[in-house]
């Protein structure tokens, strides 16, 4: 079970292990799903569910309801909840981070992942972690060893004393973000993009049907072709692709400079 919009690797991922993705919606404006659709999608089959919160692509931050109803679900069906939660510092809500497995029978099926790359700025390091059941950390090791083997000792070493940083360090990475989300999402809507300001990570997801008839990947050719701004093609996010044609991500982890620039390039879109 995995919801969509999804991070590209999901799908591929759990096709790789032999699984069948099924796809449950997030739905614009604020990204949530209808919890009759969830059960619905649960059957005798279903071993596990995905999530991503903060998400990317959405910038949505699952409620302690939602993950509720999630995990009733898992423990209706005995599924493992693999939950993705790199982004768990860039969280812009008053609500806290909540990790599903904190939540009451959960940690004994739940897979918690994280890693250093977008908390610490670190992407080329590659270093991530998880936390998970012995029984199913057993699987895990076996696989990390004959596919990676083990991370550069100077980076884990770093990584240690990245982890080790005080909360203050943690409170300027969301402010960081904030502020740039601040700067960036108000151009958005001034070019004619449908936009909900994310709740967490640093990407949002725009909807362009105001401004154009193509559809998300020819819409991106064009913004790059005519005012130098990229972005990623909503249809990379959704299964079937035809659910994100009028969609498309935008990344705002950039120097206020950059954002500027790119929030001024894409009024042009108007003309």
């Amino acid at each position: 079970m995995i919801f969509q919009p999804f991070y590209e690797n999901y799908g591929p991922d759990a096709k790789l292990t032999g699984a069948t993705p099924k796809w449950v919606s997030l739905r614009s404006p604020d990204w949530s799903f209808d919890p009759d659709e969830l059960r619905a999608a649960f059957s005798a089959k279903t071993k596990a569910v995905i999530l991503n919160t903060p998400n990317n692509p959405t910038g949505k931050v699952f409620t302690r309801a939602e993950l509720e109803t999630i995990a009733a679900l898992c423990q209706e069906f005995n599924a493992v909840a693999i939950s993705d939660e790199i982004y768990e510092y860039i969280n812009f809500t008053s609500r806290p981070h909540i990790s599903i497995a904190s939540l009451p029978g959960m940690a004994e099926r739940t897979v918690t992942i994280s890693g250093l790359s977008k908390t610490f700025s670190a992407t080329g390091w590659r270093l991530g972690y998880c936390v998970a059941p012995e029984a199913i950390t057993a699987g895990i090791r076996k696989a990390h060893d004959f596919l990676t083997v083990g991370a550069p000792h100077p980076l884990q070493v770093a990584g240690a004393t990245a982890l080790a940083l005080p909360q203050t360090y943690f409170d300027g990475l969301r402010d960081h973000y904030q502020h740039r989300r601040d700067l960036f999402v108000p151009y958005l809507e001034r070019a004619g993009f449908a936009v909900r300001p994310p709740d967490g990570a640093y990407y949002v997801m725009a909807d362009f049907t105001a401004l154009s008839t193509l559809d998300d990947v020819s819409f991106v050719r064009h913004m790059i072709e005519t005012v130098g701004v990229a972005g990623v093609p909503g249809s990379s996010f959704h299964d079937p692709k035809a659910d994100g044609r009028h969609l498309v991500r935008f990344m705002f982890a950039k120097k206020d400079e950059t954002l500027h620039a790119a929030g001024t390039r894409l009024q042009g879109l108007r003309r």
